[in-house]
């Protein structure tokens, strides 16, 4: 634990270890010894008095000046005011008793109740402390400066003075300060602290870099795409800043729970004091019943424990690259059971490829693949690049091309015509074709007027996105699929990865009017989740109950209209957020429900003199580290390949229209 203890943490328990050492010395030698018999005479109390006010001033000074400080600004009702009140009260009446002649009894446990009420705030500081590490891993993401090359120099500035176009330099073990594109230099890149991915990636020129990374190996030169304050580091660090103002139901009903019940305990306790010691003149008894009901009475429980869970939460989620905006979408998401998916760039890479190669009779796949390279060779079209990347070689030059619009593209060299494009270029240039029926977008390519074969380029799935969806099944969850492509392309998608539903031939708008349907159409408790990526994903995600964007090459629109980020762009990470809400929500009811349960308990019984401030101390402090420990494990180890006996259930043999 050492190690892992911050300096004020340290000194704190440094402090309260003497102080417990020195208690115990007391406390031992008093049992049995008698301190107050040591010396004689009516004043012998003193000398047991100062001994432990000793201890009491060690371990309770700050809290004494919180609570002075607190009143001072007007905020009387908490934790601080209810500890100094009950032991001063105790420490008053011990000398009271002792004054009297009777036997002094409360200095004890008024050192004791402040002894024990500082390890509760050091477990509550420890397991806080605990909690943020992953968020302030985040938090380190922040560059400091940005070398940027101007006038044929290079110069140390602060990342918002570089401006768009501008080349900076990230040498080895610097952060990249700015989102931007590798214009010299290879090196890789440790994005662990963005992403919760372990792995290095590799850059080179040509290669798109986001700011927060932290180059390893060698020299960068990156040419600036984004402003610092629209840069990735930005947003993220302004969604971390910001979670904590987003509080849960949970969270909400604590605090003004709090604010209520305290006031409520001093008056009952007051009333404990005085109406019961009227009628039978007992004061010393009904005191003591009293300071007791209010050491028992302190919400430390529950006003640490219940915002520690959502906060170890959002801690354990952030370790993953999954970005939690609130409390409250936490609590909220553990009730998702609508699951609402884009399929471009989702549920799909986003990038095409050739899938199949169909050639002709007298014709080998690998003509038909050299000749559709020929044609494309000078196009940026993602269908081009496909087949580029699939040929994997240099094609001949010297052709002269000629693009069709809206049909394809004519390769013509000394009377050596290539055609390659879709149905409507083949029929323009009335060359017979046999026409593909696999489904994805159909290239068709012909040779001096004779059809050579054909090459079928499809959207490739994402690895992970069948297993997600068969999880989210298994959870019970209802899975559809909203996307522009048609209603084969779309069918054929929905029924390899087990979705429960799915709508095609959609435009952006008709996407929202969708979401909209199936808002309408869920149960009151229900809660639906859009996941999406691009820029016309950000009207959905905004109107949905919870919006989740995928953070890696999402755009920056749906990051910022999303309510949960999946910065690693791995759908894994949505059955893992719900296990993680579900844990926080479990550990919070079971906290809710178990302080709840043993201080009523134990203030029933102090009210009737059955317990004394010791089990007071228990109830109060003992019910609030209990607490804090059942908080921490929420902040504990996940696989994200974690599976439950649910979630490898097999995915539905059919796929129904939604």
């Amino acid at each position: 634990m050492k190690g892992s203890l911050s300096r004020k943490e340290r000194k704190n328990l440094i402090r309260i270890v003497v102080a417990l050492v020195l208690f115990a010395v007391v406390f031992a030698v008093d049992k049995i010894v008698g301190l107050a018999g040591v010396f004689a005479g009516k004043a012998g109390w003193v000398f047991p008095f100062a001994l432990y006010l000793a201890v009491y001033l060690l371990i309770g000074y700050d809290v004494l000046w919180r609570a002075i400080r607190n009143i001072a600004h007007g905020q009387v009702f908490d934790e601080n005011f209810l500890m100094c009140i009950a032991t001063l009260g105790a420490f008053a009446l011990a000398i009271y008793r002792g004054a009297s002649g009777m036997e002094t009894e409360g200095f004890d446990e008024a050192c004791a109740v402040l002894l024990f009420y500082q390890v509760g705030e050091f477990f509550q500081s420890y397991a806080t402390g605990k909690s943020r590490k992953s968020i302030s891993a985040l938090m380190d993401i922040r560059p400091d400066y940005a070398n940027v090359k101007r006038g044929g120099e290079t110069e140390r500035v602060d990342p918002s003075e570089v401006e768009i176009g501008e080349i900076i330099v990230v040498n080895p073990g610097e952060k990249i300060p700015l989102d931007g594109v590798v214009v010299k230099g290879a090196s890789t890149l440790d994005t662990k602290a963005l992403t919760g991915e372990s792995l290095p990636r590799e850059v080179a020129e040509g290669s798109e870099v986001i700011s927060g990374c932290v180059n390893i190996h060698s020299q960068l030169e990156v040419q600036v795409s984004k402003a610092f304050y629209d840069s990735t580091v930005s947003k993220i660090l302004e969604l971390v800043e910001n979670a904590s103002e987003q509080k849960s139901k949970a969270e909400n009903f604590i605090t003004r729970f709090a604010k209520y019940y305290t006031p409520a305990v001093v008056i009952v306790a007051v009333l404990l004091a005085v109406v019961p010691g009227l009628i039978t003149s007992d004061w010393s008894t009904w005191i003591y019943r009293a300071l007791s009901f209010l050491v028992v009475s302190c919400p430390c429980a529950l006003v640490i424990s219940i915002p520690l869970s959502f906060f170890a939460g959002i801690g354990a989620a952030s370790r993953y690259g999954i970005l939690i905006k609130g409390s409250n979408y936490l609590e909220k998401f553990n009730s998702a059971d609508i699951f609402v998916f884009d399929k471009t760039g989702t549920l799909t890479k986003g990038n095409f490829a050739v899938s199949e190669i169909t050639p002709a009779p007298g014709t080998d796949a690998e003509e038909v693949l050299r000749l559709a390279a020929i044609a494309e060779r000078d196009s940026g079209h993602p269908i081009a690049r496909s087949i580029a990347a699939k040929y994997g070689k240099e094609v001949g030059g010297g052709y002269t091309l000629s693009d069709v619009a809206g049909a394809g593209i004519v390769a013509e060299r000394e009377g050596d015509v290539i055609c390659c494009g879709n149905e409507r270029l083949m029929r323009e240039k009335n060359i017979d074709f046999v026409r593909e029926t696999g489904l994805g977008t159909v290239v068709y390519v012909a040779r001096n007027g004779k059809f050579v074969g054909s090459l079928l380029i499809s959207d490739e799935i994402k690895p992970e996105s069948a297993e997600v969806v068969g999880a989210l099944n298994g959870m019970g969850c209802k899975t559809v699929m909203l996307t522009g492509d048609n209603e084969a392309i779309a069918e054929n998608v929905a029924k390899q990865i087990g979705l429960t539903g799915y709508k095609a031939s959609l435009l952006p708008q008709n996407k929202v009017e969708e979401a909209e349907k199936l808002l309408k159409e869920k149960g009151e408790k229900d809660v639906l989740c859009f996941v999406g990526d691009g820029i016309n994903d950000a009207p959905v995600l905004m109107r949905s109950d919870i919006g989740i964007a995928m953070g890696g090459v999402g755009s920056d629109a749906a990051i910022e209209a999303s309510d949960i980020v999946l910065m690693k762009d791995d759908l894994r990470g949505i059955p893992l957020a719900k296990r993680i809400a579900k844990k926080t929500m479990a550990i919070v009811f079971q906290n809710i429900v178990f302080s709840i349960a043993v201080k009523v308990l134990i203030l029933i019984l102090s009210a009737f003199g059955v317990t004394n401030m010791w089990f007071a101390v228990f109830g109060d402090v003992g019910v609030a580290v209990i607490a804090i420990l059942n908080a921490m494990r929420v902040n504990s180890r996940y696989s994200r390949y974690e599976k439950g006996e649910k979630e490898t259930a097999a995915l539905p043999e059919a796929t129904e229209r939604a």
